[in-house]
């Protein structure tokens, strides 16, 4: 069970992930999960950076002083903002950011922001926000009741 969820991590920056290279077939797999047109594989849906980000957001929900419960996690939010669209070839990585952390009504919120950024050159490519919610144990699941 994880530890009790600090708040004070909001403002914590993590390093930078390993770089990502996308791949035609990735672009292709993730249009045909979401319903996209595929096209030609050479640019990603609007929403393909979540690939990137998630990834580099487990470093976060696995950082075990911030004792984040993710087995009771619920998507609040999640917003994309591209500088322009990613390609296949490029090659990208990921800088996490803590926006918030907060227990509101006894579950503890946490607002997550994703910086894409190129890897040979660190332009950024796109910002991504997410808004986790992990719901208190109200212990009703025990009892049954």
């Amino acid at each position: 069970m994880p530890s009790a969820f600090d708040t004070s991590f909001a403002g914590r920056t993590y390093p930078p992930s390993e770089p990502y290279e996308v791949g035609r077939e990735t672009i292709r797999e993730f249009s045909r999960a979401v319903g996209a047109e595929a096209g030609d594989g050479l640019t990603a849906p609007p929403t393909f950076p979540i690939v990137l980000s998630m990834h580099a957001e487990r470093q976060v929900i696995d950082d075990p002083g911030l004792g984040f419960d993710f087995s009771r996690v619920l998507h609040r939010d999640q917003r994309f903002e591209a500088v322009r669209p990613i390609r296949s070839g490029d090659r990208l990585v990921v800088e996490i950011e803590v926006l918030a952390a907060a227990v509101v009504d006894g579950n503890d919120v946490l607002t997550l922001r994703g910086r894409v950024r190129e890897a040979d050159g660190d332009a950024l490519v796109c910002t991504t926000t997410s808004t986790l919610v992990s719901r208190h144990d109200s212990g009703l699941e025990e009892d049954g009741k």
